[in-house]
């Protein structure tokens, strides 16, 4: 008689819409069950639901305890192999313009949320190992005034990324998803002539959410630690990481050509 087969299962925060949905249908799609997360309980449910997925459940990544739950629910329908550590909130603005509340949520939400969600899935991954992806920013990879805290929160998470994957035993596998702007809720959400989604629109087209969960999903069982996307706008930030008081001055030219961007974006 032959062993009934064995089910893999897959975390998915922030899944109940945008980058974080456009995953978990990719990973539905690969057969995994799986378990989407959201603040926003009803939202994931719903996605759920539409998507095929296992479950979903409201989810706050700020409490620890909320990805002990995810773990248990995912471990219901099969084998631990995936977690994406996804939900995020993007506040824009200067460090000095920031509210106490947004520089709060910025912190526990962007850097906690990824922490507690990474230490959630080595803990729970077996000896079959797995792969945690973390959705960290083009931003977290050199400076972008207008969006300082919350680049400051991505570059953590890149380098938590790096330490963490060099820290865990064969067989798992951490990585980070670094995109340039994508047209989502939260791009929608900033602040119009905001110098930060001025520089976002500075560098061409704006990323599709299914271009962003493709490269996501492709990192799963792969070797590659930080992904760029698109690469060539991630050595431009790199570039401008290394000499920030001379990409400083280019900051006015940058803002003016996303300025432009907007504007013919607006007359389309």
């Amino acid at each position: 008689m032959s062993a009934p087969p064995v089910h893999t299962s897959c975390v998915v925060t922030g899944g109940a819409r945008g980058i974080g949905r456009g995953i978990a249908e990719r990973m539905v799609a690969r057969g995994h069950r799986v378990v989407v997360t959201d603040v926003d309980g009803e939202g994931a449910a719903r996605t759920a639901a539409e998507i095929g997925a296992a479950a979903g459940i409201a989810h706050d990544v700020r409490d620890p305890a909320g990805h002990a739950a995810a773990v248990a629910e995912a471990t219901r329908h099969g084998v631990l192999t995936a977690w994406f550590n996804n939900a995020g909130v993007g506040d824009d603005g200067t460090l000095s313009e920031l509210s106490d509340d947004a520089v709060r949520r910025l912190v526990d939400v962007n850097l906690m949320g990824v922490v507690w969600g990474m230490r959630a899935a080595l803990e729970a991954f077996g000896e079959a190992g797995g792969d945690v992806v973390n959705t960290a920013s083009l931003a977290g990879l050199g400076p972008v005034p207008g969006y300082s805290l919350y680049a400051a929160t991505k570059a953590a998470i890149v380098s938590l990324t790096m330490s963490g994957d060099a820290e865990t035993p064969r067989g798992v596998r951490v990585h980070a998803i670094c995109p340039d702007g994508v047209k989502t809720a939260m791009l929608d959400a900033q602040t119009p002539g905001g110098l930060g989604n001025l520089l976002v629109h500075s560098g061409g087209r704006i990323l599709t959410v299914d271009e962003v969960a493709d490269e996501a999903v492709a990192l799963v069982g792969s070797h590659r630690v930080i992904r760029a996307v698109p690469g060539w706008r991630g050595g431009v930030v790199r570039a401008s990481a290394l000499a920030p008081s001379v990409s400083a001055r280019g900051i006015s030219l940058f803002a003016a050509q996303g300025r432009r961007a907007l504007k013919k974006s607006a007359g389309a």
